[in-house]
């Protein structure tokens, strides 16, 4: 039991600090916070530029994460692996939901906005591109918007031509004994991946076989990645569809089309199609 004597004062946080403080030191808030540079007199265009500016910086970190996975497997490390899938899964979700302030725009309210844009529009994000073609969305058209920053493009080439994290997945695969036919595992990494009905066949082999066992592990972890990803195409296209209805997109894209045939695109597409067979 204390006695009275015994119980010291809370300890006051240390206020005094010569120049800048150690969370601004380490956060960079001044710089985050200072960040927004609205074009338009319209009180809603602030968080149309703070919700992207979010979204910009989930895309950072969660291809941070894919990028860990994918050398993790190149390195026969499937723990790390698994557990930089797993986090990106937690970052996904609160990506997916930064679509919450835009979800509900009536055309009007974007209307008031919109201009401000010019041609800008997000499919010219340069993170996000790095994360498609991390999942084998690979197009080297892509880089076009790009050629005008040097090290931009320099970056996105350069993730063009390395595998993607599911070729990284199967070549795992593959040194654990999954029959991943050879030309899966040479094929032009710049390119698109296609699916292969072997690649499925060995999927349906893991999943019919030890459900506690990593591949069957590493099989989910990069479903529920995909899952995600569905979810947030899903996402863009219904806020887009209520904001803008079928009208041309920002930067002359199709607009709602071209989100309606990205949305029905799947994600490592063979671990959707094995499970027919299981």
């Amino acid at each position: 039991m204390s006695h009275d004597s015994d119980v010291q004062p809370a300890q006051a946080p240390n206020l005094d600090f010569a120049g800048t403080t150690p969370y601004e030191d380490y956060v960079q808030a001044d710089v985050l916070t200072h960040l927004q540079h609205p074009l338009s007199s319209d009180p809603g265009e602030m968080a149309f530029l703070v919700t992207t500016q979010v979204m910009e910086l989930w895309f950072t970190v969660i291809v941070h994460e894919w990028h860990t996975a994918a050398e993790a497997l190149r390195d026969d490390d499937p723990h790390t692996a698994l557990a930089a899938l797993k986090r990106s899964t937690y970052e996904m979700q609160s990506l997916n939901a930064s679509w919450e302030p835009l979800a509900h725009l009536t055309p009007v309210q974007f209307n008031s906005y919109r201009s401000a844009l010019g041609e800008g529009s997000g499919f010219q994000s340069a993170m996000y591109r790095r994360m498609e073609f991390l999942l084998g969305e690979k197009s080297a058209s892509m880089l076009v918007p790009h050629r005008g920053a040097p090290r931009v493009h320099a970056e996105l080439e350069k993730a063009l031509h390395e595998p993607s994290l599911y070729d990284e997945a199967l070549r795992y695969l593959a040194r654990q004994g999954a029959e991943i036919p050879e030309h899966v595992l040479r094929r032009d990494v710049s390119q698109r991946y296609e699916p292969d009905p072997a690649v499925e066949a060995a999927w349906v082999a893991i999943y019919t076989g030890d459900s506690e066992g990593v591949l069957h592990r590493l099989g989910e972890g990069l479903t529920e990645v995909a899952e995600l990803v569905w979810r947030w195409r899903s996402d863009h296209l219904v806020a887009t569809r209520r904001a803008m209805g079928a009208k041309t997109g920002t930067g002359g894209s199709a607009g709602v089309a071209w989100l309606e045939k990205r949305a029905a695109k799947q994600v490592f597409p063979e671990l959707w199609t094995a499970r027919s067979h299981v």
